[in-house]
């Protein structure tokens, strides 16, 4: 007899996942008591611990790492042969990163399929994939994908905002001296300004750090720097207090790209045949 079952495994991924025993509870439609005891029984069979109390939460020990990277592809595994047993349609889980400009880009499309969403700038993503924590991921020109596979998935204009009363920029040098508003450090947009700057000699005394568009059009237009964005993003969030100036082709034309690792998932493959028009 087995020492480790699908339903164990499910569990045990939904508490570590799921962010906690109440919520796998509430997801699993099953009583705070019996995901408990569960776990502890999983526990008493492996002869491990795979979750150790930190303040309020339940935070992985080394055993309960090593086990989630498993219980992930076998649940995988198990979704897509029940896929291929019981019907044509895709289905299953995909833990996919995005960029934020680009988080819409998979939900809707297959009804199926369970997206697990991670956003953040394009480092944080890849990072997260070579982690083995996400299957794919939405990621920004200039990147360095050693070991990846992937393909072009659009195309995007990037332009430099400012506030209203700033003077017209057109070289890097009209920026000298300015602050700049970005994401943190990894993200492909930041890496793209800095170069360009850096290409006249140019450097900005100071970054301002932010962790949304919303937050970064909103300094921007308090007068706090300029920042480069995605043309697009303009339209999610209030502009009317920024001005847009042109950049340099080369700077401004950019492409956004879904990455890999390794032979994809059913439902990945999925996703690839859609971003491809196949």
């Amino acid at each position: 007899m087995r020492t480790i079952t699908i339903e164990d495994l499910e569990i045990f991924q939904r508490v570590a996942r799921g962010g906690g025993i109440l919520r796998a509870a509430e997801a699993l439609h099953r009583v705070l008591s019996n995901i408990t005891t569960r776990i502890k029984r999983f526990e008493a069979r492996l002869g491990q611990k795979l979750f150790r109390r930190q303040g309020r939460g339940l935070v992985l020990t080394e055993a309960g790492r090593k086990l989630l990277v498993h219980a992930d592809a076998l649940l995988q595994l198990a979704d897509e042969v029940e896929a291929d047993m019981c019907g044509g349609r895709v289905s299953g889980r995909l833990s996919l990163g995005s960029l934020e400009s680009a988080a819409a880009a998979y939900h809707g499309r297959f009804d199926d399929i369970a997206v697990e969403l991670k956003t953040g700038s394009t480092g944080v993503l890849l990072d997260l994939l070579y982690r083995s924590e996400i299957e794919a991921a939405f990621v920004s020109e200039p990147f360095d994908g050693a070991g990846l596979d992937g393909q072009p998935v659009f195309e995007e204009k990037l332009v430099l905002i400012t506030g209203l009363g700033w003077p017209p920029v057109s070289t890097p040098d009209d920026l000298s001296g300015r602050a700049l508003v970005a994401f943190p450090h990894g993200c492909s947009y930041r890496r793209r300004l800095t170069e360009w700057l850096a290409s006249a000699g140019v450097s900005p005394p100071r970054f301002m750090d932010l962790s949304s568009y919303h937050a970064i059009i909103a300094c921007v237009a308090a007068g706090a720097g300029a920042a480069i964005v995605p043309e697009s993003v303009l339209a999610l969030a209030d502009s009317t207090g920024v001005q847009c100036h042109e950049l340099p082709h080369e700077v401004a034309r950019n492409h956004t790209h879904l990455v890999w690792r390794g032979a994809p998932s059913r439902s990945l493959q999925a996703l690839i045949s859609m971003v491809s028009g196949t």
